[in-house]
């Protein structure tokens, strides 16, 4: 069923990231004559994204390299919100997004120099002055020229930008605003908004849910309610169409599973959100083994997309009739930027499979959770540190600080393995709460009609 937009929009991707929520969803199919992507991919990547989506109308992002002055202004900026969110709500833990393990002195004393001027930037008032600045350095480069030509050329209505950290994005926003094109951008994820990178400045700010759009109006108390539209996010939809289930037989053949054992998905983090996730996998392998339970379960790994590091192949070649692999379908070239980095269309039958499949999962805190939500299916969340950390500094106590985990009704929305020993325990009174529910709502909002709801708000 095709779309009328009535109108030429602008997709802007400063990555592959977005690319499954808002390429392979709905928003945007029926549409493709009106629509431009503008994008900072490489020839490859264009090409993959042009035969998946048959979007044929496209434009590379010239490059862009940040001043000085835009850098230091950018990141005096994200500090100084970091170090006011942190107040406003009473959660010095947000002040771990700011990185202070910076390598070479001049980066050092860069960043050093950041954290001495911050010192005066402590009301709200005095930030906004830093981003009237920041807007000003930003329309001053030779990237805001070339970028106002391209939009004079093109002639877009509107622009949509799949990602609202893309620091590129900021100038092209400015020079959109400047051109009377209207902006509209989503924010990505459940936990962006307390990091305070907030790269750049919107007509319209779409968020999945109404506990994120009081999450935007605190943190950003300039936007007022008329720019924030609550329309869901599209990357839960998958769940709701049969089609995207594999035939058992091939899914469990594919990724040599048994049919007579429940599986338990094991879902990796990135290296430095979990850097001990390797152990925690040998702990749970041990468990069951120990217990007899490898009779009755097996684990089935699906490591985060963007880990490649190699570094579960120990653990697996240890437990190899145990741990089975599903890797990630995505495009990811050796050595490259995050800009090659983008799942293919196979990824969303492998991951709603996997979920389907599985009994339950076993994680660091991430929206896995809610991807087994969507079949009532419980998750585990590792709840203990190990004795020997691969970084001494690192903490699950830290990590469940994060401010995105308040959002949480109650603790018993998730089960807390708290102890390498107790998983036993855990497996033998597994079932699905309730409650995750109530979660799952207050996040995501109406997840299932979300590619209608975004449409709606980019053309109304």
């Amino acid at each position: 069923m095709s779309k009328s937009f009535n109108k030429k929009i602008m997709l802007l991707f400063p990555d592959g990231v977005g690319i499954r929520n808002y390429l392979y969803s709905n928003v945007f199919k029926g549409a493709e004559d009106e629509l431009v992507l503008f994008h900072a991919f490489d020839d490859k990547t264009e090409q993959g994204v042009k035969e998946i989506t048959n979007i044929q109308n496209s434009l590379t992002i010239p490059k862009y390299s940040e001043s000085l002055k835009e850098k230091f202004l950018r990141e005096l900026i994200c500090l100084s919100r970091l170090k006011y969110n942190a107040k406003l709500v009473n959660n010095p833990s947000i002040l771990t997004n700011w990185k202070t393990n910076h390598k070479g002195f001049f980066k050092s004393l860069f960043y050093k120099c950041i954290e001495m001027v911050s010192m005066g930037f402590t009301n709200y008032k005095s930030i906004l002055k830093l981003e009237k600045r920041y807007q000003k350095a930003i329309r001053n480069t030779f990237f805001y020229s070339d970028i106002r030509k391209i939009l004079i050329e093109v002639a877009p209505e509107k622009i949509f930008c799949s990602h609202q950290r893309g620091v590129q994005c900021a100038t092209v926003f400015a020079a959109a605003k400047d051109l009377g094109i209207e902006t509209i951008t989503v924010i990505y994820s459940w936990d962006n908004l307390p990091k305070a990178r907030m790269a750049l400045q919107a007509d319209k700010y779409l968020v999945w849910s109404d506990y994120m759009k009081e999450e935007l109006k605190l943190y950003y108390p300039e936007i007022v309610s008329d720019q924030i539209f609550v329309t869901g996010t599209p990357q839960f939809e998958c769940y709701q169409n049969p089609e995207n289930i594999i035939p058992k037989d091939d899914f469990y053949k594919r990724y040599s599973l048994d049919t007579n054992k429940k599986i338990i998905c094991y879902s990796g983090d990135d290296v430095l959100t979990c850097p001990d996730d390797p152990q925690y996998l040998d702990d749970l392998a041990d468990e069951l083994i120990k217990n007899n339970l490898d009779n009755k379960y097996q684990i089935l790994l699906r490591r985060c997309p963007v880990d490649i590091s190699g570094r579960f192949d120990k653990i697996i070649s240890k437990y190899p009739n145990l741990i089975k692999q599903a890797p990630p379908l995505w495009n990811f070239e050796p050595n490259s930027s995050w800009t090659t980095i983008y799942p293919l269309p196979e990824d969303v039958k492998l991951l709603v499979s996997t979920v389907y499949y599985s009994d339950l999962v076993i994680n660091l805190g991430s929206t896995m959770a809610f991807d087994f939500g969507m079949f009532d299916k419980p998750c585990i969340y590792i709840d203990y540190d190990q004795n020997t950390k691969v970084n001494p500094d690192w903490s699950v106590k830290i990590i469940y600080k994060f401010q995105h985990f308040k959002s949480m009704p109650n603790k018993n929305v998730v089960i807390w393995w708290q102890q390498k020993e107790e998983i036993n325990q855990l497996l033998t009174d597994l079932k699905w709460n309730q409650s995750t529910n109530i979660w799952i709502e207050k996040v995501l909002g109406d997840y299932d009609t979300s590619s209608n709801a975004v449409t709606n708000s980019i053309i109304n």
